[in-house]
C-alpha cells in the first residue's frame, strides 16, 4: 500500500507539473500579446493520513488562475482610439456578430485594452471584432442617466465620420463706442449702422441690423441714443428697441447712465444684458453694465466697433474622434466645434480573477466575480482612460524561463520517483524466485 501510493505521488506529480508547463508556455506564447493577463498555477499537497504507523502519500494536486488584476505597463501608439485603463476598471466591449445579431440586448464583455477603429458601419472595432460600448449623449452634449448596475443602456459607439454639425448662436457681445458729438446741439445727427452676422438654428448665416440714433439736442449734449435692432431671418423686423443714456461726468464720462426698453427683451442692469427673439429663438445681447467700458460707449468723435464676440459656429466636417480621461468620447469638426457624443465607463468587481476567461483578452462576470457597477472613469475606486496607448502583457519571460526550469526538475524529480517505485516493485517480485 505505501508502495503503491509513492507510485500514485508520483504520477500525480506529473500531471501537476505538466500543467504548470502548460500555463507557462501560455505565458510565454503571450508574451507580446496586448492586455494579455498571466496564469499563475499553484500546487496543493494532498494528504491520506497514516495507518498503522506506515505512512501513505497523497500526492499532489494544482490548480490554475488568470490574475486579471495584474496590469502590464502602458505603451504609447499613434491611434487617438487606441485605449488602455491606467488603474482598476475595464471597459465595456462587445463583438461584432452580437451587434449583428440585432439583439434587443448586448452581451456586455469586458477589457483593460484595445486598439479600436471605425468599421464600415462607423463603429469603433478592433481587427479582432470586438466593439466598445458606451452611453449615448443628449444633442447638447450631457449624458442621461443611465442604469449603473445593468449594461442596458450601453450602446455600440458609432462614429458618423461623413457627418455635419454646427452650433447656433445664443449669445453676443457688443463693444462700440458711438461718437459724443453727434449728440450735441447743431450736430447732423447722422444715424450709425451696424450688421452682426449669427448662425441659425440650421447653421444657415443670418444677421442682426442694428441702427444707432442719436437724439440732437437743441442746447448743449443730449448723451442719448436709440438701439433699434431687426432680424434678417425675421424680414427685418424690430426684435428690440432701447433708449442709451450715457454719463458726462469726469468719473465715469462716456459710460452708460441708463437703458430704457422701449419693446423686446428688458435690459438687466446686473449683466448689462438684454433678451430677444430671432426667428430661432431667444438670444442674449450683451451691451455692458452701468458705469462700466466693456460694452456700448459714448467718446469723442468717431464710430468704432471695438469688440464683437459671440457664441455658435458654422457647419462643419467631423475630422477625428478622442476619448479624454473620464471616458468622454469627443467629436472634432474642422470649423472648431468639439462635441460630446458618448461616455465609456469602467466597470469594476469585487473579485476581477473570477471573471470568466474568454478569447481575445475579453472576460465576462460571473458569480465568483461578484456584482459590477459602472463607475465614471477618475471616480470611486476606478482609475482613468488613456488614449494613443496600449497595455502590454502582464508576463514576465525571464520568470517565466526560471519557472520552466523548475518546473522541468520537478518532472524529471517525480519521473525519478516512478521509476524508483517500479526497481522496489522488481525487487519485491524477485523475493519469489
Amino acid at each position: 500500500m505505501t508502495i503503491s501510493s509513492s507510485l500514485n505521488a508520483g504520477v500525480a506529480g506529473l500531471t501537476a507539473n505538466a500543467s504548470r508547463l502548460a500555463s507557462i508556455s501560455d505565458n510565454i506564447a503571450n508574451s507580446s500579446t496586448y492586455g494579455y493577463k498571466r496564469v499563475q498555477t499553484d500546487f496543493h499537497s494532498m494528504v491520506t493520513g497514516t495507518s498503522g504507523g506506515n505512512y501513505a502519500a497523497g500526492g499532489v494536486r494544482s490548480s490554475t488562475q488568470r490574475l486579471v488584476d495584474e496590469r502590464g505597463s502602458l505603451v504609447s501608439t499613434s491611434n487617438a482610439t487606441d485605449l488602455a485603463v491606467r488603474g482598476r476598471g475595464m471597459l465595456p466591449v462587445t463583438t461584432t456578430s452580437a451587434v449583428n445579431s440585432n439583439s434587443n440586448s448586448t452581451e456586455m464583455l469586458l477589457t483593460t485594452t484595445g486598439s479600436f477603429r471605425t468599421d464600415s458601419e462607423g463603429r469603433l472595432t478592433t481587427e479582432s471584432g470586438l466593439v466598445l460600448l458606451g452611453w449615448p449623449a443628449n444633442p447638447d452634449g450631457t449624458i442621461p442617466t443611465y442604469p449603473r448596475d445593468t449594461a442596458d443602456g450601453l450602446e455600440p459607439i458609432q462614429i458618423n465620420v461623413n457627418g455635419f454639425s454646427g452650433e447656433p448662436t445664443t449669445q453676443m457681445r457688443l463693444g462700440v463706442n458711438l461718437p459724443a458729438t453727434e449728440t450735441a446741439s447743431g450736430a447732423e445727427g447722422k444715424t450709425e449702422q451696424l450688421s452682426v452676422e449669427y448662425y441659425g438654428n440650421l447653421g444657415t448665416s443670418e444677421n442682426i441690423q442694428i441702427e444707432f440714433v442719436p437724439t440732437v439736442a437743441a442746447t448743449g449734449s443730449s448723451n442719448e441714443w436709440t438701439m433699434i435692432l431687426r432680424d434678417s431671418a425675421s424680414d427685418n423686423a424690430v426684435i428690440g428697441e432701447y433708449t442709451l443714456t450715457f454719463d458726462d461726468t469726469r468719473a465715469a464720462g462716456g459710460t452708460l447712465a441708463s437703458v430704457s426698453t422701449v419693446s423686446g427683451g428688458g435690459y438687466d442692469a446686473a449683466t448689462g444684458t438684454m433678451v430677444v427673439n430671432v426667428a430661432g429663438g431667444p438670444m442674449e445681447i450683451d451691451i455692458g453694465m452701468i458705469g462700466q467700458q466693456d460694452g456700448i460707449t459714448q467718446l469723442s468723435d468717431r464710430f468704432a466697433p471695438v469688440s464683437i464676440s459671440k457664441d455658435g459656429l458654422p457647419v462643419g466636417n467631423m475630422t477625428s474622434v478622442e476619448v479624454d480621461e473620464n471616458g468622454y468620447v469627443h467629436a472634432f469638426f474642422d470649423t472648431g466645434i468639439t462635441r460630446t457624443i458618448y461616455q465609456v465607463p469602467l466597470v469594476d468587481l469585487p473579485n476581477p480573477n473570477g471573471m470568466i476567461a474568454l478569447d481575445q483578452q475579453t472576460y465576462m462576470p460571473s458569480p465568483d466575480s461578484g456584482s459590477y457597477f459602472l463607475w465614471n472613469a477618475s471616480e470611486g475606486p476606478t482609475g482613468d482612460i488613456v488614449s494613443y496607448a496600449r497595455e502590454e502583457s502582464a508576463t514576465d519571460v525571464a520568470s517565466e524561463l526560471t519557472n520552466m526550469i523548475q518546473t522541468q526538475r520537478s518532472y524529471s524529480s517525480n519521473a525519478k520517483v516512478i521509476q524508483t517505485v517500479d526497481e522496489m516493485l522488481q525487487e519485491t517480485t524477485n523475493i519469489k524466485r
